[in-house]
């Protein structure tokens, strides 16, 4: 019986500004990515979402990013390989801390938007990221684009990696996402986004705008910034249990 990780980005209210679906989704999903401060999440936001996990038996994951609360962190910022380490050993760290209050344990590290983005394409700076997270504590899984860089530099630095697909994204035939500023970058149509779920899951492949493409998945993302992600994550989780697909998180694999 296959199995798979659905994981969903949280903890992305800023003051004020509040994204309102983290309770919602925490019924359908196994994993949470907490933002840590830098594309969106503060103190508050941190603790109250490592509560929620807690009640909720989901994993707790640290979401590290670029600092660009204005941009929501998916903007490209040019960065050194050391800046990359610092800005995820300061993150994690952050969000480790409201974890080990609550008596918790940090399971997983998935960079996020532009910052995930560009590791999955370039060595150098994917190496800084998994070293960071290796210092921190190598028994963290690191969650990346399923064939990126990335995973080859977790898998590198010996840790255990999870190699994520996404739901609500399209993809191109190297493999990456469809960027942002391209149409048709996300799926807004929730029957696409679970046939897409089905066949990463049973058959490992996904469909480009040139041909489907093999593709592994140990975790599947749904942006839990989205309005429809609560409708999503419960859709999609229903019928991958229907499909006979077991939902439990990830355990990550090493090399």
């Amino acid at each position: 019986m296959p199995s798979v990780d659905l994981n969903c980005d949280m903890g992305e209210s800023f003051g004020s500004y509040v994204v309102d679906r983290d309770e919602l989704l925490m019924k359908y999903i196994t994993s949470a990515n907490i933002a840590c401060g830098y594309h969106a999440g503060d103190p508050a936001i941190m603790r109250r979402t490592v509560r929620l996990c807690l009640e909720h038996g989901v994993a707790i994951g640290a979401h590290p990013g670029l600092p660009d609360l204005a941009g929501f962190g998916r903007r490209k910022l040019q960065i050194t390989a050391d800046e990359a380490y610092e800005m995820v050993v300061y993150q994690v760290g952050a969000l480790m801390g409201f974890v080990l209050a609550e008596g918790a344990v940090l399971r997983h590290v998935k960079p996020h938007g532009a910052l995930y983005n560009m590791a999955a394409v370039d060595a150098e700076l994917s190496i800084a990221i998994a070293e960071a997270v290796y210092r921190i504590d190598s028994r963290l899984i690191l969650f990346g684009l399923a064939g990126s860089e990335l995973i080859r530099a977790g898998r590198k630095m010996g840790l255990r990696v999870a190699e994520e697909a996404f739901v609500d994204r399209t993809y191109r035939v190297d493999g990456t996402l469809t960027p942002r500023s391209e149409p048709n970058a996300v799926i807004e149509e929730a029957e696409q986004a679970i046939v897409q779920a089905i066949g990463m899951i049973k058959e490992g492949r996904v469909l480009t705008d040139k041909g489907s493409i093999s593709l592994r998945a140990d975790t599947l993302c749904i942006h839990g910034d989205t309005p429809h992600a609560p409708v999503f994550a419960e859709l999609i989780s229903s019928r991958l249990v229907q499909e006979g697909v077991t939902l439990q998180a990830a355990a990550g694999l090493r090399g």
